[in-house]
């Protein structure tokens, strides 16, 4: 008898972040939001890890892949463990500062918002994307 794991029973590993910035109207916080027209959801910046990359990296280069934006990375926040397309996964999230950057659309993100919390909070489609915006909030000292 086999002692090994399936592979398909091991743990999604992902990583993304709550990315914000100062908006440049008139300098009040806003949070970048994402929406994925495969899942025809809003979200944050995330996406699976590639093999041994560590998931720090994994997560600012999914902000520039999905958003266009290089980012610095702040906080680490709290990780989301949720069942997806019947497999565990597990994503790790940082708070992080867009600091230059443009979106292109692309085949994983056809929009970007950038929205104060409160609208934020009202677009996201899933709860535990909401208890991370809290997260960022809490860490910013503006909850």
């Amino acid at each position: 008898m086999s002692t090994a794991r399936d592979p398909d029973d091991a743990v999604v590993q992902a990583a993304g972040c709550v990315l914000w910035r100062r908006s440049p109207a008139d300098a009040t916080l806003e949070v970048c939001l994402v929406h994925r027209p495969k899942y025809d959801d809003w979200s944050h910046p995330k996406g699976k890890l590639k093999r041994g990359e560590d998931p720090l990296a994994a997560a600012l280069r999914e902000v520039e892949e999905e958003t266009g934006h290089r980012a610095v990375p702040g906080v680490r926040l709290p990780t989301a463990e949720y069942e997806a397309n019947g497999r565990p996964k597990e994503v790790r999230y940082w708070a992080a500062e867009a600091v230059s950057g443009a979106f292109a659309p692309n085949d994983e993100v056809d929009r970007l918002l950038w929205l104060p919390p409160p609208a934020a909070r009202d677009r996201l489609t899933q709860p535990r994307d909401r208890f991370l915006l809290d997260a960022l909030l809490h860490v910013l000292h503006l909850a």
